[in-house]
């Protein structure tokens, strides 16, 4: 798949976001203009994410039309989400910016809907079997496990925030493993999307059209394997190896300043190859499985 940047900055920002938000409302008890900072910085990241998605559709203006169908899509569910998070976390907000003295269990409705959001995002792939390498349980997984790492970076909690790098380190691991199979698995061959296995060997004698289109251009990305391994030690070193490391070895904020940095790059990695790597079925019938 075409590895928009508009939807990884989407999807990187916007779960980091949420995840600082939730720990906000749940864990951290600040005040004054020290909370207002915080959780500007938290909304900032949310909707700069959401921001960004809507510049990946087609006509940016039909957005709305997003909210309309919450009963069989996910994007539906996701947008539904962000906004009801954003909305359940305003309360707090403003009690801890203006000292209303909101207690804390006023978050965790908030938090269950922010993370129920990067959820939804993560099945917004999970659930497309014409891409087998998302169609597994591991996609939401990732997405939560960079929104929990993200927020803890944020957050300032070494001890949880090494933790969740350690399983996200897992889970980037295991996501690579069984994705790798999944189009074999998925028993997807140019011979069944042509209907024409029968007779015997089915190989592309000439292309469909002599000009580029909509499928070739978004659904059909070659990564090397070469390439691919350069990358996805790159995501996982960045995004959870090096980021662990920098929490146990270096002192106080120079820690997690340094870890944030690193987990972020890593993130965009993983997720531009997360995208790049994808293979859409519709591919066997250009001939133009990814390598």
């Amino acid at each position: 798949m075409n590895p928009a940047p508009s939807v990884i900055i989407f999807t990187v920002l916007s779960g980091m976001g949420l995840g600082y938000l939730a720990l906000l409302a749940t864990a951290h008890d600040y005040s004054g203009m020290a909370a207002f900072w915080h959780w500007a910085f938290g909304y900032a990241l949310a909707t700069i994410g959401l921001m960004a998605s809507a510049f990946h559709l087609g006509n940016p203006q039909r957005a709305l039309l997003a909210f309309t169908q919450w009963r069989t899509s996910w994007l539906s569910r996701e947008a539904w989400g962000a906004v009801l998070t954003l909305l359940a976390f305003a309360p707090l907000a403003l009690s801890d910016w203006l000292g209303l003295g909101l207690p804390r269990g006023f978050g965790w409705l908030g938090a269950g809907l922010a993370l129920a959001t990067v959820l939804a995002t993560g099945m917004i792939y999970a659930q497309i079997r014409a891409v087998p390498r998302w169609h597994h349980w591991t996609v939401p997984l990732l997405f939560l496990g960079f929104a929990v790492a993200g927020g803890c970076l944020l957050a300032g909690f070494r001890w949880p925030a090494l933790a969740a790098l350690v399983v996200l380190g897992g889970a980037m691991v295991l996501h690579w493993r069984i994705g790798d199979g999944a189009f074999a698995r998925a028993g997807s061959t140019m011979a069944s999307a042509t209907g024409l296995g029968r007779p015997g060997a089915v190989t592309v004698f000439e292309p469909a059209h002599t000009a580029g289109n909509y499928l070739l251009r978004e659904m059909i990305h070659v990564v090397g394997r070469r390439h691919a391994a350069k990358l996805r030690a790159i995501a996982l070193g960045l995004g959870a190896v090096l980021p662990a490391l920098a929490l146990l070895v270096l002192p106080g904020v120079a820690a997690f300043g340094v870890a944030l940095v690193l987990h972020l790059l890593g993130a965009l990695a993983q997720r531009w190859l997360f995208f790049a790597e994808a293979e859409h079925v519709v591919g066997l019938y250009y001939g133009a499985r990814g390598a």
